[in-house]
């Protein structure tokens, strides 16, 4: 057969056919020696093609897309340690929801109704605003890929709309030393003051390791972050990148961070050394500056059992202390550790620190971030700061004296 007369997409070169064509987004690409087979196999498989999409636009369900498109488009762009935890947020909102239903037969009132349903099961906003986003981005790679013609998503009352966020607490100087003063006697007093003084989030705090603190230039470095999680009930902790490329960042000394440090550190070589081989901080584990008393990494669980612990025992001695001084007993409010955080970046705020600082010291990848959630100090601080500005002009003498009011009125009225 002359070349010229080659059916479409069918090319020879040195005695060897190709065979390309695009169907349904799909690319086909095959080679032979033999022509008349080559064109079979090419017409199979671009029908083969045909029939995979002429299925998920009849018949795949939610469940089924989402699962092609998270692997396909999602799971290499992050973490793996998040992989986990995105499939259980669908699982446990719209895939427990309408998961089964089939993609094509999905409606906007379908997800209204899935997001009314898990207002009513208590599901926090947080995890259905993370559902519907990811829920949109599925959705829209199924209209580019021709298996529906609009996106459901895009025409829903989410519920969270017109509900105040709840507001994040910080602790005040004298629940800071409340909280202080109670860890005293532990084994995790210098973690704490730790927190007080740095800021870090839970992770950065359970990955920091020796290695990581330079006591001649007093700097702390944060380069990982400890990751708990579970998969098939089996828990998992392991030390992965900081949160976000601003994450990784330096700290320096602040207050009486040194004296923590060396603190810490003689304790653990001493506690190291009596347990010997029990001691648990090995391999990957190795080298944490915080660990617990047997040498295990100090994950989120163990820093919020810590401050459940510390909050129960101050308000047993605030109870005691109010018997004995016949008063009522003073609120002891809960917190968590992100509240330790948030206290930092107050009392950062309250010792005049720019917040451009502040927003480099906790590794926020946006200014606005550290002043959106730390507006409150501001307003606090709002009358004191607004006396700074001073006044228009910096002349003192009235620059009005002597103007005759009636002719600046006329000037003014001829100009109309």
């Amino acid at each position: 057969m002359e070349k010229n007369k080659l059916p479409r997409g069918i090319r020879e070169n040195k005695g060897t056919f190709e065979a390309r064509a695009m169907v349904n987004g799909v690319r086909i690409t095959l080679y032979g020696v033999d022509l008349d087979k080559l064109l079979v196999e090419f017409e199979n498989a671009k029908q083969q093609a045909k029939n995979d999409l002429d299925y998920k636009r009849t018949a795949v369900t939610l469940d089924e897309w989402f699962e092609e498109w998270f692997a396909s488009v999602k799971a290499h762009k992050v973490k793996e340690t998040s992989i986990s935890p995105m499939k259980n947020n669908y699982k446990r909102t719209f895939g427990f929801y309408i998961g089964t239903m089939r993609l094509k037969d999905i409606k906007p009132m379908n997800v209204q109704q899935a997001l009314n349903a898990m207002e009513g099961a208590g599901i926090s906003n947080s995890a259905m605003r993370e559902a519907l986003g990811r829920l949109r981005e599925c959705m829209e790679f199924a209209v580019g890929n021709q298996l529906i013609a609009v996106n459901p998503c895009l025409i829903v009352e989410v519920p969270w709309t017109y509900k105040k966020a709840k507001e994040e607490i910080a602790l005040t100087q004298e629940e800071q030393d409340a909280l202080l003063n109670e860890v005293e006697d532990s084994w995790y007093r210098e973690m704490f003051y730790f927190m007080c003084l740095t800021g870090v989030r839970v992770g950065e705090l359970g990955g920091l390791k020796w290695c990581d603190i330079d006591m001649d230039k007093k700097i702390i470095s944060i380069r990982r972050s400890l990751s708990c999680s579970y998969c098939n009930g089996v828990k998992r902790e392991i030390l992965v990148t900081p949160k976000t490329v601003n994450s990784t960042r330096q700290i320096p000394f602040i207050g009486e961070m040194e004296e923590i440090l060396k603190a810490q550190k003689e304790k653990q070589l001493i506690l190291k050394k009596e347990l010997g081989n029990r001691w648990r901080g090995k391999e990957e584990f190795e080298d944490l500056v915080f660990t617990t008393g047997m040498g295990s990494p100090c994950s989120r669980y163990i820093v919020e059992k810590e401050i459940k612990k510390i909050i129960l025992r101050i308000r047993e001695n605030e109870a005691v202390a109010a018997v004995r001084e016949n008063r009522a007993p003073r609120v002891i409010r809960d917190f968590h550790p992100h509240t330790l955080r948030h206290t930092f970046a107050t009392r950062c705020f309250e010792n005049k620190m720019e917040p451009k600082v502040v927003q480099a010291l906790l590794g926020h990848s946006s200014i606005s971030i550290t002043l959106n959630i730390y507006t409150h100090v501001l307003d606090n601080k709002m009358e004191e700061e607004i006396k700074k500005f001073g006044v228009a002009r910096t002349q003192k003498e009235d620059v009005y004296s002597g103007v005759d009011v009636r002719k600046v009125r006329i000037t003014a009225l001829s100009h109309c």
